[in-house]
């Protein structure tokens, strides 16, 4: 029997897919990203334990609330370090007529088996990914999260190639991720492909610190300030956000 383990769960989320949304944080993620607000989530142990139905059981009482846009989205932590739980879930979802979302980093992405056969088992019960570039250049990628980044690039043009619907999310840090350059580069990469409805800029913020303290873990970011509006206003405009406006 198929079993997840969930680090927490939101009732009526707003951002993550549209409408409103049950999300289930997946726990475990490889990454080690430097302004990560959710590090409780890293450890591939822990979370409540539940099968895919009774995942649906517990959406499935908020459904009235969903409307016609709204649905699950399964987040973490990191999704698809979890694949067979998302699959099996969104497939009941969509037997059920819900709209299902997934929302990933790409870490674990690979066209090697057996994960690439169990991915396009995952894409086909998948109406949206929404998917987290946090660097285009590949040795700053490494020094934020600990990898770096081509195979995610790869998930995303494999989205692309295959009809897949993608958001597409960049955490915007001063100083750190919102180099001219930088923000030039992940434009065009997101124009060269064909499946992005929605481009966003998430402002870095520190509401996560205090997990990281209460862990232990040294915060590398300490006395990063969150971009102000005019900085977020500007990358907004280099990325051309604007000119995406699907759903």
């Amino acid at each position: 029997m198929t079993k997840g383990y969930v680090n927490s769960v939101e009732s009526f989320g707003s951002v993550d897919g549209p409408g409103v949304r049950y999300i289930f944080f997946m726990q475990g993620c490889k990454m080690r990203c430097r302004y990560c607000h959710n590090p409780e989530t890293w450890s591939l142990r822990g979370g409540e334990e539940m099968t895919p139905e009774e995942a649906l059981d517990k959406a499935k009482r908020y459904k009235s609330y969903w409307g016609k846009k709204g649905g699950i989205t399964v987040s973490g932590g990191e999704a698809l370090l979890q694949i067979d739980f998302v699959t099996e879930l969104f497939k009941l979802a969509h037997e059920h007529g819900i709209h299902t979302a997934l929302d990933t980093a790409g870490n674990p992405f690979t066209t090697e088996e057996p994960f690439y056969s169990e991915f396009e088992a995952l894409m086909k019960v998948t109406d949206l990914v929404i998917l987290d570039i946090k660097e285009m250049d590949a040795a700053s990628h490494k020094a934020l999260t600990g990898f770096t980044n081509d195979n995610i690039l790869q998930m995303a043009r494999w989205c692309s190639d295959h009809g897949v619907h993608m958001w597409i999310r960049k955490v915007l840090v001063p100083g750190i991720t919102d180099s001219e350059d930088e923000l030039v580069a992940l434009r065009d990469f997101v124009a060269s492909l064909g499946t992005v409805d929605r481009f966003e800029v998430l402002p870095y913020h520190t509401l996560g610190l205090s997990k990281w303290k209460k862990l232990g873990i040294p915060y590398t970011l300490e006395g990063v300030k969150p971009p102000t509006k005019e900085e977020i206003t500007h990358a907004e405009e280099v990325l051309g956000t604007a000119g995406y406006t699907g759903s």
